[in-house]
């Protein structure tokens, strides 16, 4: 199963890098060469064009470009890409616009959205390490009108040649949460910097910032112009999700100036659910459960997007109809 890799930077390199590790082929262009001499040192196969990419005939291709460069990328693979034998999946942390641009470039059918959900604040191909993918959960992304087998062909590329986990769920869904979990809190981070550096006092508050300070700004580190494209592509779900949050922020603002004792202990108090879901995992002795789970050949997506709702993370295939879950506390 020869994986292709298109861009060799912070994500692409880790998961060609992890890939090699666990003994599966791969092959990769980057737009400039300048990785080539390493990746090749490191067992990558590293191609001149994504027409040479494309006619070695990987069983899939990994898009990880920037999602700027997808519209071209795509229309340089689609003459060139054999959908009888690839299938085209991507790492981009927004699925309906891929899609909607690999629709398209012709290349729909062959299509399987995915996310691995791993990064830091690093960027390019020498910040790429294998372990940037430990105990990766991945969102792979269907349509009702997804083909299995091309679903399978991503599945196994994540679980079985990356030892990663795996949700399924539809595009929207997928944009909804990331941009709940990441896009609208790389805004409020970056917000709370930009508040420092305008404030009078920045000096002394930097000399005095520690682990909660870090904590909730690291993300605010990351290349801006990436944070930026990142929150402009799932713009609709971010925008609500900021005015929501300040809203909350208002009321509490409010309650603070009122001396709105009540609203304050409601506030604090309405997110235990997740400090609990956070406390479980902490706990040493926590056990996870595993149990192979069936699922009806005529309606797979439904019942696998049913599956990551109850909190059930793929970690294999039990059959022609039934995965392998490891079941994990769920807020």
């Amino acid at each position: 199963m020869t994986i292709g890799i298109v861009g060799l930077g912070l994500i692409g390199g880790s998961l060609a890098r992890r890939l090699v590790r666990r003994g599966v082929p791969v092959i990769a262009w980057n737009h400039r060469d300048h990785p080539y001499a390493q990746a090749e040192a490191d067992g990558i196969r590293c191609v001149a064009s994504l027409a040479e990419l494309a006619v070695a005939r990987p069983r899939v291709i990994v898009l990880c470009n920037p999602l700027k460069a997808m519209p071209s990328i795509l229309d340089a693979l689609q003459p060139v890409l054999d959908p009888a034998v690839t299938t085209l999946t991507d790492v981009g942390s927004v699925k309906g616009m891929v899609r909607d641009q690999v629709e398209a470039a012709g290349l729909g059918e062959c299509y399987v959205g995915a996310h691995p959900m791993a990064g830091n604040e690093l960027s390019g191909w020498q910040a790429a390490d294998p372990a940037l993918y430990d105990d990766a959960l991945w969102a792979v992304t269907v349509r009702d009108d997804t083909s299995y087998e091309r679903f399978l062909d991503v599945a196994r590329l994540i679980v079985d040649g990356a030892g990663n986990r795996i949700i399924v769920l539809d595009d929207d869904t997928h944009d909804r949460a990331a941009a709940l979990i990441s896009h609208m809190p790389h805004v409020v981070a970056t917000a709370l910097i930009n508040q420092l550096v305008d404030d009078p006092n920045r000096n002394i508050a930097a000399a005095l910032a520690a682990g909660s300070w870090r904590d909730m700004t690291r993300v605010a580190l990351t290349d801006p112009n990436r944070t930026r494209a990142m929150v402009d592509e799932d713009a609709a779900n971010v925008e609500r999700l900021l005015r929501e949050m300040a809203e909350r922020l208002t009321a509490v603002a409010d309650a603070l100036r009122d001396g709105d004792g009540e609203t304050m202990t409601r506030f604090f108090a309405a997110g235990q659910p997740f400090r609990n879901y956070k406390m479980a995992q902490r706990t040493d002795d926590v056990r996870y459960e595993e149990r192979d789970v069936a699922f009806d050949p005529a309606h797979w997506q439904a019942d696998l997007l049913a599956s990551a709702r109850r909190g059930e993370h793929v970690i294999g295939f039990a059959g022609e109809h039934a995965v392998r879950v490891q079941v994990r506390s769920a807020v």
